[in-house]
């Protein structure tokens, strides 16, 4: 062997193996892929030689396996049974790529102490995830859903992970509902066909997901690239300043050739039928082309002051800040230049968790954000393994020493004889952050906290769907969102498409007018 070879983009050494080219084999002499080494002769994966890995027929008559390979081709043969990890119960179908994060803004750094953010031309390596969320890992892609929006930043503090939605506000406020709406938009129990009535049946009765059904059912809903598609960190967070001075925030990505989308539902139905992996070829080959997708990054920015006075929707993701009260700011962009070169070991076992936080970015007391900073990293630890922070897409360029945080499953460093607790006097030199590096001091009024999961839909949870139906679609996206919404309900019982109607009506007594004017016209067409 000669000196190790250091592959930066998956922070890992891996010995320089020279290895002979196989007369038939399209690689290179020592093509290193994801911390593997491709050679030209087949081997168990402890290294034992395999003849011939596509015959098992035996020798000896009659017919029966040599003794000394039954062990070494079984394991072949069972890597296929034993293969499959856990799927994620939502989010299960994406697409992914690498790519770079530049800091455009220098201003930005006023706003934060986070390091990957504090001077203009700063690059950042990323990794890139978009998902449907109800479908299975096979389903198509272009189907009508909440896309999930996940980065990972990986700076020298830590991974950053802004994990959220194409859309802006979110369904419920309760994470105790999250449950129950994750099952409604999937398969019926006994039929395991996708089923509306249950669909609906969930939403009429959670009226607050009025806002986010807004927008999946318009344009929106449908968007016809990934590399055009808009994302949101959906919840608030904080940007915490040099000085300790807190400011409330929110993330938005927009693409710079500007969201579009499918121009109607049967477009997006026939891209399905014809070709299930649309969006993830589109993003693939658009990279492989060098045509490399590029969003702006920018925040909105509440005061403290003003959020004392700003009530419940501080911390209520069905709900948005005004653009012309908290305008966005630019932060930088993020360009992805780089496809994996093998899906199931980066994009699939990447581990994406809005607990990823660096100094300079903190959590708020959004309910739901606190349910998913805990649930993100247990199911991951279900999924992938106790020790899933230790994979190559989600390992930390930063150094990690964690020596409480060890043993478990597929462990890789186990910090040798270290003491495995914490305030030891026998590790010398190692030192604790100070409490005041990552502390700042925090006050809100009481009522954009108290029982917020609690609160009952009342009128203002219809304030904002109504001037998204008055001030921002047109004629045309009027008439397309009926027409979706109405579409859906085929086949449902009459009092549900009565119930939705009316819900629809709160918003505004115009499209429970128009809903019941499309539903009696499609009645007459049956």
């Amino acid at each position: 062997m000669s000196s190790q070879t250091k592959f930066s983009m998956f922070k890992m050494d891996i010995p320089d193996i020279r290895v002979s080219r196989h007369p038939n084999a399209d690689i290179s002499a020592a093509t290193l892929i994801f911390a593997s080494i491709r050679i030209s002769r087949c081997s168990t994966s402890d290294v034992f030689p395999i003849r011939n890995v596509e015959h098992f027929r035996g020798t000896v008559k009659p017919q029966t396996v040599k003794n000394s390979q039954i062990p070494h081709k079984t394991r072949v043969t069972n890597n296929l049974t034993k293969m499959p990890s856990q799927l994620r119960v939502v989010h299960a179908k994406a697409a992914g790529a690498w790519g770079e994060f530049e800091v455009t803004n220098p201003e930005i750094a006023q706003l934060t102490c986070a390091k990957f953010l504090d001077t203009a031309g700063k690059k950042t390596q990323v990794l890139f995830r978009l998902s449907t969320t109800g479908g299975e890992k096979g389903s198509a892609d272009t189907v009508r859903d909440v896309r999930g929006f996940s980065v990972k930043f990986f700076t020298e503090e830590g991974n950053y992970d802004i994990v959220g939605n194409h859309v802006p506000v979110f369904f419920v406020r309760d994470p105790m509902r999250f449950p129950s709406l994750n099952r409604s938009h999937k398969r019926h129990p006994a039929t395991n066909r996708p089923d509306a009535t249950m669909f609906w049946d969930f939403h009429v009765n959670q009226p607050e997901s009025v806002h986010t059904l807004m927008h999946l059912f318009g344009s929106r809903g449908l968007p016809d690239s990934i590399r055009r598609v808009t994302g949101f960190g959906v919840h608030t967070f904080k940007l915490i300043d040099s000085s300790g001075r807190p400011r409330y925030c929110k993330f938005h990505f927009r693409p710079e050739t500007g969201h579009t989308s499918f121009a109607s539902a049967e477009e997006a139905e026939n891209k399905a039928g014809a070709n299930a992996d649309y969006h993830t070829e589109d993003l693939w080959d658009a990279i492989a082309r060098g045509e490399y997708p590029v969003w702006k990054l920018y925040v909105q920015i509440m005061e403290p002051e003003r959020a004392e006075t700003f009530g419940r929707a501080l911390f209520d993701i069905t709900k948005i800040w005004s653009h012309k009260e908290f305008p966005l700011i630019e932060v930088g962009k993020m360009t992805l230049n780089k496809n994996p070169e093998n899906y199931f070991a980066e994009i699939e076992q990447a581990a994406f968790s809005p607990s990823n936080l660096v100094p300079g970015i903190a959590m708020t007391p959004d309910p739901m954000l606190q349910a998913r900073m805990f649930a993100y990293p247990d199911a991951q630890r279900y999924r992938l393994g106790s020790n899933y922070a230790q994979l190559p897409p989600n390992r930390p360029i930063a150094p990690v020493y964690a020596p409480f945080v060890r043993d478990g499953i597929t462990t890789t460093k186990n910090y040798g004889g270290d003491p495995n607790y914490v305030r030891s006097t026998l590790s010398p030199g190692v030192t604790t952050q100070s409490i005041t590096q990552i502390t700042h001091h925090e006050r809100i009024a009481a009522n954009a906290l108290l029982g917020l999961n609690e609160i009952p839909v009342d009128d203002e949870d219809f304030v904002q769907p109504r001037d998204l139906w008055r001030r921002v679609f047109d004629d045309a996206e009027k008439e397309k969102f009926v027409g979706n919404v109405v579409g859906s309900l085929a086949g449902t019982p009459a009092p549900l498409r009565e119930a939705v109607v009316a819900m629809f009506s709160k918003v505004d007594g115009e499209i429970g007018q128009r809903m019941m004017a499309k539903i009696k016209e499609d009645a007459t067409h049956l």
